[in-house]
């Protein structure tokens, strides 16, 4: 009978290897799933073997990746048999397949508690072990003081009191009141003398999560920890077995390592030179070999025990040890190495005085700035901002400038900001600043923010020495044949402003200039037309007596924008026109600019404002010693980019406003300037803060500010059924029902959104079926609602929750749906206006004793009144060109997204009816695509998109939207960027169809949505 047995489950096995494609794996699964599910309806009839068998069985399905929704019970049952085999199957499966909460748990408690309580060490071994893996309040609540016992007993072999200690660690991570923490402070000093290094290492683990929230209680501790550091790094006082590669128990080092910089200092001088003899000795003692696997060991001892020395502040001779030892490291092959070296210099830059040592290896750093691996890089600019000063900043600074030109998107913007604040905060003179932003500016307008460019015009305007520098400098940069925007609006500012300075130097005569700045006017944005305009006004006014032919010229401009569409420029252009014609007086009307009172830098204040580099933050909560934090500030990770908090400027005249249109010195502005010492400030395009919301769930978005349509704040849906917009939805997977769907909820209505037929949602009682036609912004919808059974279902209810954008209403739902019939529910939708909100439909029925509540999202989203249309080159580029920045053009570096061959995009985006047009964009690495949108307020509005990859880094682009209307370009191109980032699968478990009409068809799966798992898996982390 037992060899019968396991060659059935081999059988199985081999059977599923044998599988030539997902379908008939699928097949073979299905058939064994319904014969397992016959067997356990004759529960009686099976023998505790036979029922072990078809759990092992339903595990390994499980495994495979398919949904295991019966049999729980009998994996359950399994815990109480008497004997091991059987015993084990059940602990197993149980902790595999149940999570903390599930009902069926609470039936086992007993069970599990009297394996932890018995003298049967193996059932006590698998009982800590599920309890461990599970967790749980209940489990916690009833057995904390059980497992407790047994890690302070002394009859119990090490192996239990080994999984006792992980096990309570696992209690107290999830439910921290199960330890009382001054009642067991005593017995966690006791464990600490332990001798089985088994048992410590696991209860070391467990003091490091008791100290992380209660250091204060657990003082005693920290001598003998010291003493275990002694034991192993010192006299090596261990068993052979616990020497990896020579070195004593690595991972237990680490671990008392870890517990000591949670304890804000050490007081007693014995303990403290106890302790900085073992550092020492492990300073000396760790070199770089050949044996990679030698190297992560003692490599993790080293750096632990660096953080370790910072943390306690030690002398300085043992910081410039440190110090010296990290530039051996930074400087091997090794990229891992190398990468751990260059993040702990810049913790230590940070926590002390090492400065000078650091700076040796300068070289060095800089070469990783050229390393391939993107997060060596990372961390040696880093490293370069936090170690300049005034002795060398010029040859960070331009090494900086040099690699702006190679640097990939996603270091740019980083890079330029920094660039700009370590040019600002150690320029040896004023004109090597002004040089060096504006090269920043020419290498990466894209990247550089409009902060940059007022901090120019900060300095300049402050210091009358350095107008007729910069306003040469300017000069020459629009000679250049092709210059980005930013430096047409810097240059035409400090021209407009101080251009009259070089009035006797070839080529900048008034006219020349007006000449050289008007040539770049067709190509600029509206904002930048405003700059211009307030620039020919401000040559006019240098100009007197007036040059009557160079007068007439922009006097014809100003005509010619008085009717301009655009307020702002319409403004200017009338009341410019009207100064400019009262001659001499213009000279007070349109003054210079006055000095900006001392402030912050607004770099600095932008930089303070983003979020902390992990090695800077590991810093900053070391040096302040905040041990609730500590645990961040051990993490060798590479978590987040962002920007160093750097030191407060020595150079503070105020922030320019950052209005682009609006900075130029206009009558209105000057006088809003002397009334409130300061101008007005726009926002910027506004971007996604959620790069991982659902598909089609809302974002809460704050619309541009000069828009006239501010899109409602709604809830973000994650990729489970959520909430809509003000109706306090409880989401399907969280209803408290009985019965279960069938197949991933979330996932048919994903499948749905790409087809116009499929089944929205299954139980064993009903399937809802969906056919859809969608037509401009009208959609006909038909719920098709089957009853499985037997018997009627009744209280059949159907409330639809439209978002505030659609229009929807639907036919009347029978009260009752007879037996093995299937009725149809039409439902009519109008798109109203642009969002990428969700309908729900609110449906309950009630069978026997079951009351059914679900509520789903229907697929009447953004991408169904959406119409592809294919668009000409001849009529792309002037569509494109005639919608000028934002509100109706918005751009945006995204990153974190899935890297797909452009070929794959391309189908995606033709997937959600986005044409893409091959060969508009002459770069094979980039996409152009174009649709027609459809809603009521907006009727057909022609949409364009144009998307950029980098070929070196698939896991970022850069995305331009266009649209005739704010409110959409800005939902499409959130809409398009979550396409990007969160691709669904469209995995869907088999379905029962009704009997009667033709049962609906299942959806297809999406050929653009479907990915690798594990390729997915790898792109999120």
């Amino acid at each position: 009978m037992a060899m019968s047995g396991m060659r059935g489950l081999s059988v199985f096995i081999s059977d599923i290897r044998n599988c030539q494609n997902k379908e008939q794996e699928r097949l073979r699964v299905d058939k064994e799933l319904g014969n397992i599910r016959t067997r356990f309806k004759n529960e009686k009839a099976l023998t505790p073997y036979e029922k072990k068998k078809y759990v092992w069985k339903m595990l390994y399905i499980y495994m495979l990746g398919y949904d295991v929704d019966f049999g729980h019970m009998e994996a359950v049952s399994l815990i109480s048999a008497p004997k091991y085999p059987e015993k084990q199957v059940g602990y197993i499966v149980t902790s595999s397949l149940l999570h903390e909460n599930h009902d069926f748990l609470r039936l086992a408690i007993n069970t599990v508690r009297n394996d932890i309580i018995g003298r049967n060490e193996t059932f006590q071994c698998l009982a800590l072990t599920m309890v461990g893996n599970i967790g749980g309040r209940e489990f916690a609540e009833s057995l904390a003081p059980d497992v407790q016992k047994l890690l302070i007993s002394s009859s119990c072999r090490p192996l239990v009191r080994k999984k006792a200690a992980l096990c309570l660690l696992r209690l107290y991570r999830k439910n921290p009141d199960v330890v009382n923490v001054d009642g067991w402070a005593d017995r966690m000093a006791q464990l600490l003398d332990e001798r089985d290094l088994g048992v410590l290492t696991s209860s070391m683990s467990l003091l490091v999560a008791l100290v992380s929230n209660h250091h204060e209680a657990y003082w005693s501790c920290l001598p003998k920890c010291v003493k275990i550091l002694e034991r192993l790094a010192r006299n090596q006082d261990i068993p052979p077995e616990y020497t990896y590669y020579g070195i004593p128990s690595p991972w237990l080092q680490v671990k008392t390592m870890r517990a000591l910089q949670y304890f804000p200092t050490i007081e007693d001088p014995n303990t403290r030179r106890s302790l900085f003899e073992v550092l020492q000795r492990i300073l000396m003692g760790t070199d770089v070999v050949k044996n990679v696997n030698k190297n992560n060991a003692s490599h993790a001892v080293l750096f632990e025990s660096l953080a370790l020395v910072m943390h306690l502040d030690a002398e300085k001779e043992m910081m410039s040890q440190c110090a010296a030892l990290l530039g051996k490291f930074i400087a091997v092959r090794e990229p891992n190495i190398r990468y751990l070296g260059l993040e702990n210099m810049t913790r230590m830059l940070m926590v002390t005085d090492v400065q000078d040592i650091i700076k040796r290896h300068q070289a060095q750093i800089i070469t990783s700035l050229k390393d391939p691996d993107i997060s060596i890089r990372r961390r040696a600019l880093d490293l370069l901002y936090g170690m300049c000063d005034i002795s060398n900043a010029k040859d960070i600074v331009e090494e900086l400038l040099q690699y702006l030109s190679t640097a990939e998107f996603a270091m740019r913007e980083e890079l330029s900001l920094k660039a700009a604040i370590l040019a600002e905060k150690f320029a040896p003179d004023l004109s090597w600043y002004v040089d060096v932003i504006l090269q920043l500016i020419d290498k990466a307008g894209d990247f550089v923010s409009d902060d940059i460019w007022f901090r120019v015009v900060q300095f300049v305007t402050n210091n009358e020495d350095l107008q007729p520098y910069a306003a040469a400098k300017a000069r020459e940069y629009l000679d250049k044949p092709a210059i980005h925007e930013t430096m047409v609006k810097v240059s035409a500012y400090i021209l407009g402003e101080f251009g009259h300075l070089l009035a006797r130097r070839p080529g900048c005569s008034p006219k020349e200039i007006f000449n050289i700045i008007h040539e770049k006017l067709p190509t600029v944005s509206t904002s930048t037309i405003s700059i211009l305009l307030s620039t020919y006004a401000k040559i006019l006014m240098h100009t007197q007596p007036p040059d009557l032919e160079l007068q007439n010229q922009i006097w014809a401009i100003f005509k010619k924008y008085e009717s301009s569409i655009e307020v702002e420029i319409q403004q200017r252009a009338v009341e410019y026109f009207t100064l400019c014609r009262k001659g001499a007086d213009l000279m007070d009307i349109l003054a210079e600019m006055p000095k900006f009172p001392e402030r912050q830098s607004a770099l600095i204040r932008k930089a303070e404002d983003t979020e902390v580099d992990t090695a800077e933050q590991s810093a900053i909560k070391l040096r302040a010693q905040q041990q609730s934090l500590a645990s961040n500030a051990l993490a060798v990770t590479d978590q987040s980019y962002g920007n160093v908090t750097p030191p407060v400027s020595q150079l503070s005249p105020v922030k320019l406003p950052s209005a682009s249109s609006k900075a130029d010195g206009s009558l209105a502005d000057q006088r809003l300037y002397q009334e409130n010492g300061t101008l007005n400030k726009e926002d910027s395009v506004p971007h996604s803060e959620d790069l991982l919301s659902d598909i089609f769930g809302p974002l809460s978005i704050d619309g541009p500010p000069s828009s006239s349509v501010h899109p409602q704040p709604s809830t973000t849906s994650g990729l489970e059924d959520t909430v809509v917009d003000a109706t306090a939805i409880v989401p399907a997977g969280e209803q408290a029902n009985a019965v279960q769907p069938i197949g991933n909820v979330a996932e048919r209505f994903h499948a749905l959104c790409v087809k116009d037929s499929g089944v929205l949602y299954e139980d064993p009682y009903i399937q809802i079926g969906i056919k859809a036609e969608w037509r401009a912004h009208h959609g006909h919808l038909v719920l098709f609602l089957g009853n499985k059974n037997t018997s009627p279902l009744v209280s059949v209810q159907a409330i639809i929750l439209p978002p505030t954008h659609l229009k929807m209403e639907l036919s009347l739902v029978p009260e009752t749906i007879p037996p093995r019939a299937q009725v149809q529910c039409p439902l009519e939708v109008i798109n109203l206006c642009p969002s990428r909100d969700v309908a729900v439909v609110d449906f309950s029925y009630k069978f026997g004793n079951n009351m059914v509540n679900v509520k789903l999202r229907l697929p009447a989203v953004l991408n169904k009144f959406l119409q592809p249309i294919s668009v000409s080159a001849e009529e792309f580029f002037p569509q494109w060109r005639s919608l000028t920045g934002p509100p109706l053009k918005l751009q945006e570096v995204v990153r974190g997204v899935r890297p797909l061959p452009v070929l794959e995009m391309a189908n995606l985006f033709n997937s959600f009816h986005l044409t893409v047009s091959p060969g508009l964009d002459p770069n094979p690495n980039n996409l152009v695509a174009s649709t027609t949108f459809f809603s009521e307020s907006t009727r057909a509005m022609l949409c364009l998109m144009r998307v950029e990859t980098d070929p070196a880094d698939r896991t970022q682009l850069r995305m331009t939207v266009a649209s005739g209307d704010p409110t959409l370009t800005l939902e499409l191109k959130e809409f398009i960027k979550e396409q990007l980032i969160v691709i669904p699968t469209a995995t869907h478990a088999p379905s029962q169809a009704p009997p009667g009409p033709p049962p609906l068809a299942q959806p297809a799966s999406n050929p653009a949505a479907l990915t690798d798992p594990g390729a997915m898996l790898a792109a999120l982390l």
